[in-house]
C-alpha cells in the first residue's frame, strides 16, 4: 500500500482499513507462532502499512 492509495480516503474508510490491518497483524502472529507463516516479510509490511493508515487518521483529525 502507498500513500498515494490513502489520501483520497475518508477518517471512515481509514479506519476500516486499520481494522482489517489489525486483524490480519493478529492472523500473521498466530500462524508464525504455530511455525505456518511462510512469508515473515508479510508481518513488516502489515506494521507499516498500520503505522501508515494511523499517520493519515492523525492528519485527518488535526485538519478538521
Amino acid at each position: 500500500m502507498k500513500a498515494e492509495d490513502l489520501k483520497g480516503k475518508t477518517a471512515d474508510e481509514l479506519g476500516k482499513m486499520l481494522v482489517d490491518l489489525r486483524k490480519e497483524q493478529f492472523n500473521l502472529r498466530f500462524q508464525q507462532s504455530q511455525g505456518q507463516l511462510d512469508d515473515v516479510s508479510k508481518m513488516r509490511k502489515t506494521r507499516r502499512d498500520i503505522a501508515r493508515v494511523k499517520t493519515f487518521l492523525t492528519q485527518a483529525e488535526q485538519a478538521a
